[in-house]
């Protein structure tokens, strides 16, 4: 499971010109999924999402987590993170999950980062043609691979 983590101050997810979802302060994380991920993935993934000290305290140090902050989380479903770009310049995507295993798995990290945080989690939809707007703050954005721990 790969994520792209992004500090904002809002973002939105529109989809057919119509907003589906948006937050103010918090994180707009990007998620894909491989057939290789399994429940361990969205536990450890959720816990390192919800415990990344990347927000700032009152001596504006980042001290803080999203949860620390009561910060909004949203998620997106995003299979190009899985992009291959080794051979030629089309990326092939054959990493990426299909549909049936990749639906579950983004509903059940969902389910876990609502748990860990304690509030709703906002989405797109999985597998919409999206438009996403976002206010990176800092900039401050974080790529993690369950697979690496790093």
């Amino acid at each position: 499971m790969r994520v792209v983590i992004q500090r904002v101050t809002k973002a939105s997810v529109s989809i057919d010109q119509t907003e589906k979802a948006a937050i103010q302060s918090g994180l707009l994380i990007f998620v894909g999924i491989e057939d290789e991920d399994t429940e361990e993935d969205v536990v450890w993934i959720s816990n390192k999402i919800i415990h990344l000290r990347i927000f700032d305290d009152e001596n504006k140090v980042p001290n803080l987590s999203v949860k620390d902050s009561n910060g909004d989380v949203l998620l997106v479903s995003q299979f190009t993170l899985h992009a291959l770009t080794k051979k030629g310049n089309r990326p092939s995507y054959i990493r990426a999950s299909k549909p049936v295993y990749a639906m579950p798995l983004y509903h059940r990290l969902i389910d876990q980062l609502e748990k860990d945080l304690e509030k709703c989690v906002y989405t797109g939809t999985f597998g919409a043609d999206m438009k996403v707007e976002l206010l990176n703050d800092g900039p401050i954005t974080i790529f993690i691979d369950t697979k690496r721990k790093e």
